[in-house]
This record gives C-alpha cells, structure tokens and sequence, in this order.
C-alpha cells in the first residue's frame, strides 16, 4: 500500500513539472513580446533655418537579453507645421543605435553634440564633439585625472556654457593611493605597475552613497574646454562636499562665469559624523545650492586672475534658510534662478514628500549673492481637495522647461493616481494642468519644441504614444490659455500584433476607496479617501471574475500611477484582473495623507490593503477565493504582513527584496534611519543611532512581518538580489527559511549581480516569469 502510494505521488509530482514547465514555455514567449516593447526615455528639439520648421532627437532604450544590458538609439524627425493647425512629423527611415553612449547633451544652439562614453577596467573616459556633419573633437580623460563621468541621474550635471567653449560636469574623483607591499615588507615609494614582485594594499575605506553607488568614488566637479581638451578640477569645494547637478550661471560680457551646483555633505547628525546615509529614492538627505567661480584655461586669465580679491573665489551657499534645494534652472532672461525642494521630507525624516517649489532673484552682473531672498512659489499642499491640486511630486525637470514668456515652466507630476503634466508661473507661482483633465492615462513631458510641447502619454492598457500640444488660445498671457494634445505617429507605435490583440480586450478604473475605522486623533488628509487603480478584462463573463492580483509599490512613500507597465501588461495578459492599491502615504494625495503613516507601518497600511480589497468585493470586482499579492521593498514588507496577519485570505503571494526584519535591516541597511521614521513616526528622527536601544530593536521587530510568520500558509515566492544594500538579502532569506523550516511552500531565486530593483534584463524577465508560473500553480 505504501509503494503504490509512492508510486502516486511521484506520478503526481511528474505532471505537475510538465504542467510547469509547460506554463514557463507559453508564458516565456508572451513575457518576451512584452519585454521588447521600447521605451521612450527622452527627447531634444531644435529650431531650423527654414521658419516653422524644426527638428527632434528621441532616445530609446530596449532590453537587450542576451547581453543583459539595455540598447539605446536615437530617432530622428522633422516638425513641420500645417496650414490646418495640425502638425507632422517626418521619421528617420531607421534609428542609430548609441552602442557604448553613457549620455547624450546637445548645446544650447542645437549646433554641437556632447557624447560621454565611460569606459570599464580602468580605461579613459571618452568626450566625443560634434557637429551636424562630423566628429569635430575627441578627448580621452584618464583615471589620474577623474573616473567615470556620473549618470545616475541624481548627481548627474553636463553643462555647455553660454558661448558653447566649455563643458562643467560630475565625475568621481580620481583614486585615492593605496599602500604598496612587496617581499620585504611596506614600500615608501613607487609603483606596482609592472613590478611583479609587489602589491597594492586596500587602504581606508570609503563610505559610499549606499544602494546602487557601491564602488563610486566621490561626485566632483570638473571643466573641460572642448578646443583643447583640457581638464580643470573646480577647487574650492569642501571635501565633505558631495556635488551634483551643476549649471552654468548666467555671464555678461568681460565678467567672470560662475557654476551653480547641488551639494551633499556626508557630516550628519548632531556630532557631524562622516556618515553617507543611503540617498537612492531618498530625498530627505540635506542639501543645498552652491556657487563658485569656474577655472579658467587661458594662462594669461589665470595670471590676471591672481590679483584678484579671495571671496570672488570662495564657495557661497544660496540657499541657507532652507534645509533641502536641487534641481536648479535659471530663467531665459538669466535674472533669476528656480529650484525644487524636498524640505518636508529633510524636516520630517521621511524618504520622500510632497515637494515645493522656490526662486532666487539673480544679479544682473552675474556676481552671487549669500543672502539672497528665497521667494517661495508652489508651497507644499497639506491637504488637497477633492480633485484640487494635491502638490508637487516632481522626479526631475527638464533642462529647458520655459515657455517663450520666459516665466511659465512646464513639467510633469503626480496627481493622485496619474501622472500630469503641468504649467507654473513662476511670478505668481500659479499651478495648471495642461494634460487633459478627462484623462486617466498618465502624461510625461519628454522636452519643448518652442511654445509647444512633445510628450507621452500611456495607461495600463495603452501602449505609449508620442503627443504634441499646442497652444490653440490666449487670454492673458500663456499662463492662461488652453491646450490642444494631437496624436504623432511614430515608428514607436509599430507594436507587435500579439501585444495589439490582447491590448484592447483590457479595462481599467480608478476606485475611490473610504478610510474605515478614521480615529478623531486623525489629520483631515488622512481621512480622505485614498486609491486604487483596477484592471480587468472586458471579455469575463457577468457574474464571474478573474483571479486577481493585489500590486503594492514599495517605499511606502512612493506611489503607482496609470502608466504603461510592460510586467503589469503581462499579468493582465495571462488572465490576472489587477488591484493596484495607493495606500495612505502615497505620494500625490497631498502631505497629511502621506505623514499620517510614519509609525503606523505595518497596521494602517496593511489596514488600508485589506479595505481595498473588501470594497473590491463589495462592488463584485474580486472573487475572495482567488486573491494573489505581489510586492517588493515595502510593498513585499506589506506581502509579507497581510499573508501572516490574513493567513487564510491569500492563495499565493511573491515578494521581490521584501522587509521582513526590520530589527535585523536597522544593521544592515543604508538607510538605518528609514528603520527609525517608519517604525516610531517623525520623532525616531531623533532617535536614530548606529547603536540602537533594546526597546528600538522590540518596537522594530513587533512591527515586522517576522512577528507573524508562524501564523503564515500562503505558497510564497521569494525574489531577491543579492547586491541589496537597501534591503539587503539576508532579510528575506532569514524569513524565506524559516517558513521552510514550518512546512510552508516556499520558492526561492537569488540574483547574484542585481540590487535593489532587480532591473537588469535578465533578471527582470525571469523574475516575473516566476511570478506568473507561480500565480498559474497556486491561484488559478
């Protein structure tokens, strides 16, 4: 009997890995038609000779699997305008691929185009010129000089100046010398190249900017004139200094050129130590706006230069009375200098806030000003309306973003559960939205093409597509018009005809969903209703509903908006309805929404997931037998909560690098602060230490999904990275074997090279080709 039993089991065991197996190779080639959809990242414009006539760079990138890498290209088309109001854009026959381009940035008259190729194993970082017709200039930057040239996007800062001679620029500082070593003990001179017999040492190490900038060296500032090639290092900067983001001050003739940077001083905390605290997706790091006057390259200028008083050198801060100031942008007229700032988010200790926007009137000599008024233009919003402006929650800004009015910026933010695109005047500091306000798909401003703007706009299930908007009416002045958003067809739109099929058989709303149980001790803002975006197919029949999967961001300050998502569109593809839920503590709902979590992790948002999933049911949109949930970082803290604290609810679940210890993170992250703000609310501001107190280290792990793990029955998949330094892997290996160790199904895929996001090509496809396969076995 017990043979025959064996027999069946392992007969059993043998179809359920054909069944596998056969789900990985269908699911597989629909992954793949997803993962090569390109993605539109940015765009250029340039005016033409011939009138209304101009022309755009759009860079695209595309996963490139069997390198792991991205591929990035550029398109190229000419705008023309119609006698009928209507625009056309010619398209390039074929694309060029950017093989081997770190950044791309043209000059400010469209006439030069700046290449940076940053090289590996320690060769030269390239800067190639050109112009329209040819290579005019190629510059080799060696390693004693600087390394690679930073595009992260965050410290990242190219800058042509005004008369396109010079370029000012972020790159990591050359090496530190290290100790030399040979047979005969320590060596006081000379070098290990080619010396066989000796050896570098290690030396002291360096703290780093924590997740994603393991292995970068120092953001420094450097010069480059492009006709000579030579490289200047901007002196005068604190080294505890980290900069970043730099622009060319406005120069009248004969006076001296100044840059305008960000900087990041890594003394922190009441005894000023030298701490790098994590700063991906972290914008409550200190910083603020420098000025100094750029090196010269002429050696006659620096001769008469030397005369000159001290202070025309010294480093001056802008930006004093405020705790937090980045993204610089001077006005086209030059007299005055806008900048975001996250001061919420660095008074409060969150990661990330609602933002507000400022401006420094600038001198009309050029020459900086320490105390220079900060007017403030856009302040943070605390509790938005109902379909009122929520505030700012800008992710960068365009390096041009003015209208021909010289005072009204365009950019694109979060609004509630879309992103939007807006205009600010920024004299009166009035706030309107200019993409459609019946739209639920979300806009991203890509760059301006004069008073016009190019943008893309996707949803859930729409695809992307390129947008022109003109404006069609003035009243009184551009920061009162209206706004007319045309559809350009690009090569872009050429999907395959898989993906166009199953596209239009999906539906999505957003869903308003009520604060249950609102205590009176409550904010306003935390009592309004918060959202959650539904998608589902328009072919299930009356009555019957897909099994559904819950998405959580992660964060928790962060928020997911209606735009295309390749991973998503998959999901939705494979016979998944989605409920996408923007807990309290979302960005774009305003900034007492987003405050009334800190210190609350792990009751009010786990809380607000369940309520959404309730009204979900209510109104007939979720079967409660066929419920997945799916999240990473916080949102897998979330996972790893709602399966322990609602052990029956859940058919399966999958957690990417979730929090599962927050007592065993406090030790091991690069953000040990987060562990204090989210756990104790603002106030753990103040309490954070590297040394925590046993009461902290209670509260944290009381908080935790660990607490709950020997109530959780749910088949879990685990996805982690393990070049985590956020989250780093022994979080959730820790809770991933000990349900093992309870006889709960478990699944587990390191990724040996990933970090945080696991993003690399291959990692990313794998990944959510486990998490379908897995969903397929347990939540059909």
């Amino acid at each position: 009997m017990d043979v025959s039993r064996t027999m069946a089991q392992k007969e059993a065991l043998a179809v359920s890995d054909a069944t596998v197996e056969e789900e990985y190779a269908s699911q597989s080639k629909l992954l793949l038609e997803f993962i090569n959809i390109p993605s539109i990242d940015k765009a250029w414009t340039f005016k033409s000779d011939k009138g209304n006539v101009s022309q755009a760079m759009v860079s695209i990138s595309q996963a490139n699997l069997l390198a792991n890498k991205k591929r990035k290209y550029i398109l190229s088309a000419h705008i023309s305008e119609e006698s009928n109001h209507s625009v056309s854009f010619q398209w390039a026959t074929f694309p060029v691929e950017m093989a081997g381009v770190s950044v791309i940035v043209p000059s400010p008259s469209g006439s030069k185009l700046l290449l940076v190729k940053n090289q590996e194993n320690g060769l030269p970082t390239q800067f190639e010129i050109w112009s329209s017709s040819q290579l005019q200039k190629e510059i080799h930057i060696p390693q004693s000089i600087h390394g690679s040239v930073y595009t992260d996007g965050w410290f990242e800062g190219i800058s042509w100046n005004s008369n396109e001679t010079r370029v000012a620029y972020v790159a990591e500082e050359p090496s530190q010398s290290k100790p030399v070593f040979d047979g005969s003990g320590y060596k006081k001179e000379g070098s290990v190249d080619k010396d066989c017999g000796s050896w570098k040492g290690q030396g002291d190490w360096e703290e780093t900017w924590g997740e994603t900038y393991s292995g970068k060296r120092q953001p420094a500032l450097f010069v480059i004139d492009i006709y000579s090639g030579d490289v200047r290092a901007v002196e005068g900067i604190e080294k505890s200094l980290s900069v970043g983001q730099v622009v060319w001050a406005p120069s009248t003739q004969g006076s001296h050129q100044y840059l305008v940077f960000v900087g990041w001083s890594s003394e922190t905390g009441p005894q000023k130590v030298a701490r790098k605290l994590g700063i991906k997706y972290c914008y409550n790091r200190p910083c603020a706006l420098y000025t100094i006057r750029a090196p010269v390259h002429e050696p006659e200028a620096e001769l008469s230069l030397k005369n000159n008083a001290a202070e025309d050198f010294a480093l001056v801060n802008l930006t004093q009375g405020i705790s937090s100031a980045f993204f610089p942008v001077f006005s086209l007229d030059g007299k005055f200098l806008v900048f975001l700032s996250a001061k919420s988010a660095v008074d409060t200790g969150v990661h990330c806030a609602t933002e507000s926007l400022h401006r420094i009137d600038w001198s009309i000599d050029g020459k900086p000003c320490p105390s220079s008024n900060i007017v403030d233009l856009v302040p943070v919003v605390m509790c938005a309306e109902d379909g009122a402006f929520p505030g700012l929650y800008c992710s960068s800004l365009l390096n041009k973003p003015w209208l021909s009015d010289g005072c009204t910026m365009i950019l694109s933010s979060v609004w509630g559960s879309i992103r939007v695109i807006l205009s600010v005047d920024v004299l009166s500091g009035k706030v309107s939205r200019i993409s459609p306000a019946d739209s639920c798909s979300s806009w991203n401003v890509l760059t301006l093409d004069g008073d016009n703007i190019i943008a893309v706009s996707s949803s859930l299930i729409h695809l992307p597509q390129i947008k022109y908007g003109c404006l069609i009416e003035k009243k009184e002045g551009i920061s009162s018009v209206s706004w007319n958003w045309m559809d350009v067809s690009s090569p872009l739109s050429q999907y395959s005809e898989k993906v166009r099929s199953l596209m239009p058989s999906l539906q999505f709303k957003i869903l308003k969903i009520p604060v249950r149980g609102a205590s009176d001790d409550l904010t306003r803002g935390a009592k309004n209703p918060f959202e959650a975006i539904y998608v589902s197919s328009n072919s299930q029949e009356h009555g019957s509903c897909n099994p559904v999967i819950v998405i959580l961001h992660g964060g928790p300050h962060s928020v997911s908006v209606t735009s295309f998502s390749k991973p998503l569109a998959f999901l939705s593809s494979i016979g998944y309805n989605l409920l996408i839920v923007n807990y309290r503590g979302s960005l774009g709902f305003g900034e007492e929404a987003l405050q009334s979590l800190p210190g609350k992790v792990g009751s009010q948002d786990v809380s607000d997931v369940l309520t959404a999933i309730d009204h979900a049911i209510e109104m007939g949109l979720v079967d409660p037998s066929k419920i997945a949930v799916l999240g990473g970082s916080h949102g897998g803290f979330l996972t790893t909560h709602l399966i322990g604290q609602e052990p029956d609810r859940f058919a399966a679940a999958a957690a990417r690098n979730p929090v599962c210890n927050l007592a065993l993170m406090t030790g091991t992250t690069d953000i040990p602060d987060w562990c204090f703000v989210e756990a104790c609310g603002t106030e753990g501001k103040n309490y954070f230490t590297e040394a925590p107190l046993v009461e902290h280290i209670n509260l944290f792990y009381s908080k935790s999904p660990v607490s709950y793990l020997s109530k959780v029955k749910t088949p879990t998949l685990f996805l982690l990275g393990a070049q985590d330094l956020r989250v780093p892997v022994s979080n959730g290996l820790q809770y991933a074997r000990a349900l093992k160790e309870k006889g709960t199904k478990v699944k587990i895929i390191v990724f040996p090279n990933d970090v945080h996001a696991i993003d690399r090509p291959q990692s990313d496809f794998e990944s959510f080709l486990n998490i379908g396969v897995w969903f397929k076995k347990y939540c059909k």
